[in-house]
C-alpha cells in the first residue's frame, strides 16, 4: 500500500499538500494475533506461527566300513601214517563210498564255521555297545546280509567255503556342515529435518534474492486511459497480466509456488478479509488474507482528469497508477515468498514503536523496488522513456511519508533506482541495509 503523498508532476506543478490522511488506527501496535478472518492490508494479519528429529558347524561319523573276516586257512587234515618195518605195507584193496564222506565232511566244516562266526558277531555286537557315547550322531544306516561261496570279498569278508550273514553299517546322508554368516549392516539414508528459519532469516535469506534479473516480457501499455472507472480497470488489467508472466520464472526458482493474485477495483468504501475501507481517498492496497490487489478507482481517475488539460500531468497521472499497481503486486510477491509473513512476526515482536516503524519501512521500500525491477525489465516496451521517463524519476523521488512507515524520498528513490537499473530482486534486500537507508 502506498500511503505516501507523490509529488506532482515535475515542472510547473509546485507539490500540494496531501488530500487524504493515513488512518492513524491501521498503524497502532498489534495488540495480539486477530480473528482467523481479519489481516490488516499489505498482509498485516496473523498467519501460521513460525517455531522459533549359522550355528556351528554339524558333526558325522563314518560306519565300519567292512565286516569282520572269519579264519583264513585250510580245515585240519590227517598226517600220513608211519611205514611197517621191512618196508611199505599196502592193504588190500577194498570198495569205499568217497562221495559220503566227502558230504560229511563239508556239513562238518559249514557247522564249525556257523559256531565261529556267531561268536565273533557276538562279540562284535558287545564291543560295538561298550564304544558308543552320548551324544550319538546321527545318521540312517542299512544291514544287508550277503552270502559268499567262494573266497573273501571285502564287506564284509566270510570264511573260505562258507555262507555268512554280517551286519553292514553304511550311512545313507553325509554330515552337512553350515558356516556362520555374519548378516552386513543396513545402511538407511537419514533425511536431515528441514531447517526451521527464524523470522529474521526468512526476510534477509530469502532465495528470491538469488534468483537474477528478470527478463523482459514485452509488456507495453494500455491504449485504455484511466479518465473513467472503464478506462482504469482496463489500465490495471493490462499491466497485471504482464505482472502474471513476469515473476513466475522468479518464484519458481526460489522454490516457491507461483500463485497469481485477484484484482479487485472500488469506489468509495470495500470491504475485505483485512478490514473494511470506507475513505474514498484511501489509496490502494493489497490484502494477503486472500491474496488481493484492491485498486482505488477514485484515486486513480481523479489524479488523471485533475491534469486532463496538460499532457505533462496525463503521462504523470500514468506513471503513477502504473507505479501503484506493481507496487502492490510487489506486496504479493513478498507473500508467496514467506517475506510479508515473516515481516508481520517482526513487527509484533519489536520492543519499541520505532522498531516496528522501521521494520515496515523496509517492507515498503522493497515491494516499490520488485516494483522497479518489473518496470526496468520492460522500460523498452512500455515504454518508460522520454517524457514517461522523467515523470517516474520525479515520481520515486517526491514521496512524503507521513506515518513515518513507508520511507522518505530520498530513500524511496535510492530502492525504486536499485530495481529499475539492476533488474535484478536481488538488489532490493531491504532487511539487510543500514537503517540510514531505511529511513
Amino acid at each position: 500500500m502506498s500511503n505516501n503523498q507523490w509529488g506532482n508532476p515535475a515542472g510547473q506543478y509546485p507539490q500540494q499538500p496531501p488530500p487524504w490522511h493515513p488512518n492513524p488506527a491501521q498503524y497502532g501496535v498489534p495488540q495480539g494475533p486477530p480473528g482467523p478472518n481479519q489481516q490488516l492490508p499489505h498482509g498485516l494479519g496473523w498467519g501460521p506461527q513460525y517455531g522459533a528429529p549359522g550355528g556351528p558347524p554339524g558333526y558325522g561319523a563314518q560306519g565300519n566300513q567292512g565286516g569282520l573276516g572269519g579264519p583264513g586257512g585250510q580245515g585240519p587234515y590227517g598226517a600220513p601214517g608211519p611205514r611197517g618195518p621191512g618196508g611199505p605195507f599196502r592193504p588190500p584193496n577194498r570198495r569205499r563210498n568217497n562221495g559220503a564222506i566227502v558230504a560229511l565232511s563239508l556239513v562238518g566244516a559249514v557247522l564249525i564255521s556257523l559256531v565261529v562266526v556267531g561268536a565273533v558277531i557276538s562279540l562284535m555286537v558287545k564291543n560295538a555297545a561298550s564304544d558308543v557315547a552320548e551324544p550319538n550322531p546321527t545318521y540312517t544306516s542299512s544291514s544287508t546280509p550277503t552270502e559268499e561261496e567262494s573266497g573273501p570279498t571285502p564287506p564284509p569278508v566270510s570264511p573260505t567255503g562258507g555262507a555268512t550273514t554280517a551286519p553292514t553299517t553304511v550311512p545313507t546322508t553325509r554330515p552337512v556342515t553350515t558356516r556362520p554368516t555374519a548378516s552386513r549392516p543396513t545402511q538407511t539414508k537419514t533425511t536431515k529435518p528441514p531447517q526451521t528459519l527464524t523470522p529474521s532469516q526468512v526476510v534477509s535469506r530469502s532465495r528470491i534474492y538469488a534468483t537474477g534479473r528478470q527478463a523482459s516480457v514485452g509488456c507495453r501499455e494500455s491504449s485504455a486511459r484511466p479518465s473513467n472507472q472503464a478506462g482504469a480497470t482496463a489500465y490495471y488489467a493490462r499491466l497485471k497480466f504482464c505482472l502474471d508472466r513476469a515473476w513466475p520464472r522468479q518464484v519458481r526458482a526460489a522454490g516457491f509456488t507461483f500463485r497469481q493474485p485477484r484484482l479487485l477495483t472500488w469506489a468509495g468504501s470495500v470491504n475485505s478479509p483485512c478490514g473494511t475501507v470506507s475513505n474514498a481517498n484511501y489509496p490502494p492496497f493489497y490484502c494477503g488474507a486472500n491474496e488481493t490487489i484492491y485498486m482505488n478507482l477514485g484515486e486513480d481517475t481523479g489524479w488523471y482528469n485533475k491534469y486532463a488539460d496538460n499532457p505533462q500531468g496525463k503521462i504523470w497521472a500514468r506513471m503513477w497508477t502504473t507505479h501503484q499497481v506493481a507496487h502492490e503486486y510487489g506486496h504479493h510477491i513478498q507473500a508467496i515468498t514467506g517475506i510479508l509473513r515473516a515481516d508481520v512476526e517482526l513487527q509484533y515482536e519489536a520492543p519499541t514503536r520505532s522498531a516496528e516503524l522501521e521494520i515496515n519501512r523496509r517492507k515498503e521500500l522493497q515491494a516499490s523496488c520488485f516494483a522497479d525491477v518489473f518496470l526496468g525489465s520492460n522500460k523498452g516496451s512500455y515504454p518508460i522513456k522520454g517524457a514517461a521517463l522523467r515523470e517516474w524519476k520525479w515520481l520515486i523521488g517526491t514521496v512524503t511519508d507521513y506515518g513515518n512507515d513507508h520511507g522518505d524520498g530520498k530513500n524511496h528513490k535510492y530502492w525504486a533506482e536499485r530495481g529499475f537499473f539492476s533488474r535484478n530482486p536481488g538488489l532490493c534486500n531491504t532487511y539487510v541495509a543500514g537503517s540510514s537507508l531505511v529511513e
